[in-house]
């Protein structure tokens, strides 16, 4: 390859990985050229991006991001992945997608998150972590739980009180409605 091509690739790599922080190594030689092309369809669905890459051209692409740890020491046939929310549903989505029948062959081979370099089974661990959604409304429930305690404990008192005065309300107009009798009297 000359070095006017491996230049345009390499600047074509470096607009496409762009505000790009996390990405996954995937092994996809053992995929069926029939198989990648779909695999490029789901992924492409959940705006997950998967380009095959050589890689010395990534290593010098990638070179001054928080991507670059991810090529030091890759060797072999790579595909980057990148893209989705954030890189828990990036590994899971890769994770839940190579346990199938149909894309078994495809292998993590690690990646990076935000400047730290992941092995394959840190792509594992990572895929069990809770998504960026997941986190938001744990964080949610746990910001708003006080305040939903102290406010029915507020609210409690004052649901008594009112409770009983109704009671006695009822038990007055019932029963004993002397009171009122002896008043209109007077």
């Amino acid at each position: 390859m000359s070095k006017p091509v491996k230049q345009y690739i390499t600047k074509d790599l470096q607009g496409r990985w762009e505000g790009v922080n996390d990405a996954l190594l995937v092994d996809v030689a053992l995929l069926e050229a029939n198989d990648a092309v779909a695999l490029r369809k789901q992924l492409r669905e959940k705006n997950i991006h998967m380009l095959v890459v050589k890689n010395s051209l990534a290593r010098r692409a990638s070179e001054g991001t928080l991507l670059r740890p991810a090529f030091d020491g890759a060797s072999g046939n790579t595909a980057v992945i990148w893209g989705a929310e954030d890189i828990v549903s990036l590994a899971k989505e890769v994770t839940k997608v190579a346990s199938t029948k149909q894309f078994e062959k495809l292998k993590a081979k690690g990646g990076v998150m935000d400047g730290s370099k992941l092995s394959a089974d840190d792509v594992k661990a990572v895929s069990k972590w809770p998504s960026r959604g997941e986190q938001l409304s744990i964080l949610m429930g746990q910001i708003l739980s006080p305040g939903a305690k102290l406010s029915s404990q507020l609210l409690a008192g004052g649901a008594n009180l009112a409770s009983q005065i109704k009671q006695l309300g009822e038990k007055d107009g019932d029963g004993s409605s002397e009171p009122a009798a002896e008043a209109a009297a007077e």
